[in-house]
């Protein structure tokens, strides 16, 4: 806040470069490596609005009409969005509360067809919190080079990692190949100050930045300035807010398993994803019920994706009482749908349904692949 202020009094308040202030790019660039375990270099980074901005940019510079991008499902609904509007066909990949919401890597190696571009990867996840091992990444990113698939990464809960070190994908992925996203929203409750960062490899620079200059022209430079502040000074107050988001996480585990709902602790994130497929068919129908009824808001599973239709989101970013409130309410109304004191109306089938696919044409390719690049030079593995 005092760095911003300080920008604005002193009258930096003019456009800055279309990738974003050289300092904060060299402050990103530190943290990337710190925390990401991506060793690169100013000149590969582009900072942007927020994460939506930067991965609105990737999406833009990879995908075309026609193309299919490989998503979580459950997850975040925004990606769907993105890859629509620009004419993209979003396919997703099954992760299972059987698996703790772990990618079935199965499943998503049959969703690959010859007109998919790309596939996209989000540890710590949201809605579920999952947090994806090594093993995981690599198998990812080894079916995303054999068949010529752009790696994207969103890494935008990063710094709220409860067991061990964030991995991010390009410490492990082929970095000719990965983008990474990453924001200072989450881990330092910037969400309205709208600064995020893209890090790419060399042939993507340029495409990324053409198409910032032409839909954002450049980050606010208060807000820059604000960012570079989080991401240089102490780190004590990200570190707080961690460890109380993994003493909620905790908390709400061990008062879900006491009432008889037990789930796969979130290893990342603020959310936690409950299945409620024993009690209700619909989640949707359900999370209205309980707003209308307990004053308790819930995210429904479809809001993420065919893969949770009877799961609902929980926040852990709430007071604690609040929580523990909230928690036993949805827990008692789940009770009571399931011994027939509310009646839900059932869905049809749709899960696989949805992924399902038919007419395929042949690919448009007009946007460059990673194995079209041979001929630039590669980031420095470390």
């Amino acid at each position: 806040m005092e760095a911003a202020h300080r920008a604005a009094r002193d009258g930096f308040t003019r456009y800055t470069e279309t990738q974003g202030l050289p300092s904060l790019r060299a402050a990103w660039c530190d943290r990337l490596k710190r925390v990401n375990g991506y060793d690169t270099t100013p000149e590969r980074l582009l900072v942007t609005a927020g994460a939506v901005s930067g991965l609105f940019a990737t999406f833009a510079a990879i995908l075309e009409q026609g193309d299919e991008i490989l998503l979580p499902d459950p997850g975040w609904p925004n990606w769907s969005m993105m890859a629509k509007l620009i004419g993209a066909r979003p396919i997703g990949y099954r992760c299972s509360p059987h698996t703790g919401w772990q990618p079935d890597l199965d499943h998503l190696r049959a969703q690959v067809t010859p007109r998919t571009k790309a596939v996209l990867v989000n540890s710590p996840g949201n809605p579920s919190g999952a947090v994806l091992d090594a093993a995981t990444l690599r198998a990812i990113s080894e079916m995303a080079e054999r068949h010529d698939l752009w790696l994207i990464s969103d890494e935008c809960y990063d710094g709220i990692v409860f067991e061990g070190e964030h991995l991010g994908a390009a410490a492990v992925a082929d970095r000719a190949r990965t983008v990474t996203i990453v924001s200072c929203s989450k881990t330092y409750a910037m969400t309205g100050w709208r600064v995020g960062c893209v890090a790419a490899p060399d042939a993507l620079v340029g495409p990324l930045a053409k198409v910032q200059q032409a839909t954002l022209a450049s980050v606010c430079a208060v807000a820059q300035k604000a960012a570079e502040s989080a991401l240089t000074g102490s780190q004590d107050a990200a570190e707080a807010m961690r460890l109380a988001y993994r003493q909620r996480r905790d908390e709400a585990a061990g008062l879900l398993a006491h009432l008889g709902r037990p789930i796969a602790p979130p290893g990342g994130a603020f959310y936690a994803m409950l299945d409620l497929s024993d009690c209700i068919a619909d989640s949707t129908a359900f999370a209205q019920r309980l707003l209308d009824q307990e004053r308790v808001a819930v995210a429904p599973g479809p809001a993420f994706g065919s893969q949770a239709p009877a799961s609902v989101r929980v926040a852990l970013c709430v007071d604690p009482a609040i929580l523990e409130a909230g928690l036993r309410k949805l827990v008692a109304a789940a009770e009571r749908s399931r011994q027939g004191a509310l009646t839900l109306p059932r869905r049809g089938a749709e899960a696989d349904e949805r992924l399902t696919r038919t007419a395929r044409r042949v690919r448009p390719a007009s946007r460059p692949r990673p194995s079209a690049l041979r001929n630039r030079p590669k980031v420095a593995r470390t």
